[in-house]
């Protein structure tokens, strides 16, 4: 398994040459977390990570067909996403603002990393999280960071500027 360490030394350099930069179109839920808790991610192919939120954390609740969660501390959420209005069940609905860089993850991809369909990585929370073939590796313009896109969530999500 590739450490975040080694993903922004193989990844980040290809993200800002050869990637193009998205804007996310999609509106967001989300809400505070008041004590710890554990997000599963899972997209609509399946579990993606696992990540646990702290007291003042926001749970991301995208609105894509999997309704898939995640985590953001506030120094990265309050950057990328504007309060729109409240919502039910102690979420508010938010518009995003950030930027990334993306590029697909092809077999050309791959062979870099010397797989097939699939491999793994530390994202930077400190979980494991799996990348396949046809899915989108990203990172925040500004940032330094790299994480996974599942493809149809990013198709439902994600516009090129």
């Amino acid at each position: 398994m590739h450490t975040q360490e080694e993903m922004k030394q193989i990844v980040l350099p290809l993200l800002k040459t050869k990637g193009e930069i998205y804007q996310k179109v999609k509106k967001i839920f989300a809400r505070k977390a008041k004590q710890v808790e554990t997000i599963t991610t899972a997209t609509s192919d399946g579990k993606e990570t696992i990540n646990r939120a702290h007291p003042g954390d926001y749970i991301v609740k995208n609105q894509t067909d999997a309704g898939e969660e995640y985590i953001l501390t506030p120094e990265k959420f309050h950057p990328r996403y504007t309060f729109k209005k409240r919502a039910k069940a102690g979420f508010s609905e938010y518009e995003p603002t950030g930027r990334i860089y993306a590029m697909e993850v092809n077999q050309r991809f791959l062979r870099k990393f010397n797989v097939k369909n699939r491999f793994y990585f530390m994202a930077s929370w400190g979980s494991k999280m799996v990348v396949k073939e046809k899915d989108f590796l990203a990172c925040p313009v500004g940032e330094e960071e790299v994480y996974r896109i599942a493809r149809k969530e990013f198709f439902e999500t994600y516009e090129r500027c």
